[in-house]
């Protein structure tokens, strides 16, 4: 019996020192994970702050530019009250930087509603910059390399389209499809906050997390549409192409009725814009590179749109709503007062001023656009908008729109404005 016992008490110590040593390989991992997310995390996070460790600069009084509204601050005021949606269902805490600055929502709707009653005045150019002398702290961009921003466009399109697919209308625009889900790395370890959610898939063979699949991978799959529902059917590859671009758009339907699609996420991948490999390839110059010069070489080499289309592995899904676009902010953009940056180094719904150059109508050459500049409010981001010298601006939908979001590529400036913290 006392024999008996012993084995059973060998036994048991023998269990739980498997299960002492199997925890402690799992405590074990698990720090090794946690210290190379803190290591190797917050080193690249490092040294993306290093490089643009202070996006914003104030400007001193001596160095402020002339603020002159081209448009004569139209449509301002309705920019505004978007931003100020915003701000308003944010908690009040929350804070934006500007440069070495902070301001919490709280004050960024006192500064946006400052300035639109000071519009309702309707003051004179004169006033309008003694007014923000006085009253605003003024930020500049320091830019990209050559210390200014460069400025392109985007606009809202409308294609003829179909709600069912058929020889007229073959191409489908997908939804977010059903395989598709975002690690949120921050849930794992505080060195991947800030950190931008994986989009990822699970391999049915190997059972492993994979990252989602590229343009050419949902081209090629033919039964991709029972992953994603298709919102609407196309004319044509191009059109679609195009859609994902500009992130939002209309659809002309046979029977009159406009279908508006919005933006509804992304498969994580890479962009890379296909103009810049044309230009590589030598297949159009570089100064006359536009969206149009774009759809215009696609449709006359169908034969290579293959090799075109899938160097850009992002592929953008959508859906069906009313109203908008919106931008990241999930309000409604106005054309030419919203614009689209960098949203991690600048502020969200914040008032801005530009200076760039505009057309003054359809088919004007780009060396004679003149110079043009503008408030507006950074109420939207993109894919290829990245670092403090790069500006998206939003030219609303129609002939113009689609003509100078097409050629649009200019220099100047951008600043921020802000309410003096002793107001």
């Amino acid at each position: 019996m006392n024999r008996l016992k012993q084995r059973s008490i060998r036994f048991y110590l023998r269990r739980e020192n498997k299960k002492h040593k199997a925890l402690y390989h799992v405590l074990f991992y698990l720090l090794l994970i946690l210290f190379l997310a803190g290591t190797l995390g917050c080193g690249d996070r490092k040294k993306v702050e290093h490089l643009w460790e202070n996006p914003l600069v104030k400007v001193a009084a001596s160095d402020l530019p002339e603020f002159k509204d081209t448009l004569f601050l139209q449509d301002l005021g309705a920019a505004i009250d978007q931003s100020l949606v915003y701000f308003k269902r944010v908690p009040a805490t929350r804070t934006y930087e500007y440069g070495r600055d902070v301001y919490n929502a709280s004050h960024m709707i006192s500064s946006l509603e400052t300035f639109k009653a000071f519009l309702e005045t309707k003051p004179s150019a004169k006033d309008l910059n003694r007014f923000i002398r006085e009253t605003y702290t003024v930020y500049k961009s320091i830019g990209g390399s050559n210390k200014d921003v460069l400025f392109t466009g985007y606009f809202e399109p409308t294609y003829p389209g179909s709600r069912t697919q058929g020889p007229e209308y073959p191409w489908p625009v997908y939804s977010m499809p059903d395989d598709l889900f975002q690690i949120d790395l921050s849930a794992f370890s505080d060195a991947y906050k800030g950190h931008k959610r994986l989009m990822a898939r699970v391999d049915s063979e190997s059972r492993r997390v994979k990252p989602y699949y590229t343009r050419e991978q949902i081209n090629k799959q033919l039964d991709f549409a029972q992953k994603a529902r298709p919102v609407i059917w196309l004319a044509n590859r191009i059109d679609r192409f195009f859609l994902e671009i500009q992130g939002s758009g209309r659809v002309s339907l046979a029977n009159g009725e406009i279908a508006r699609l919005h933006f509804a996420g992304m498969n994580g991948r890479k962009y890379s814009a296909v103009g810049k490999y044309l230009i590589d390839k030598n297949e159009v110059p570089k100064e006359k590179m536009s969206m149009q010069a774009i759809r215009e070489w696609l449709s006359t080499h169908p034969d290579r749109m293959d090799e075109v289309l899938f160097t850009n592995d992002s592929f953008v899904f959508f859906k069906e709503g009313k109203g908008g676009p919106f931008g990241c902010i999930n309000v409604a953009v106005t054309p030419v007062r919203s614009i689209a940056t960098d949203t991690k180094l600048f502020p969200k719904g914040g008032l801005a001023f530009i200076q760039t150059a505009l057309p003054a109508g359809i088919g004007q050459p780009k060396e004679a656009w003149p110079r043009a500049s503008l408030f507006v409010l950074n109420q939207d981001t993109g894919g290829a908008i990245k670092g403090p010298g790069r500006v998206d601006l939003f030219c609303g939908a129609g002939d113009w729109a689609d003509y100078t979001a097409g050629h649009m590529v200019a220099r100047g400036q951008l600043y921020f404005l802000v309410l003096n913290q002793t107001n």
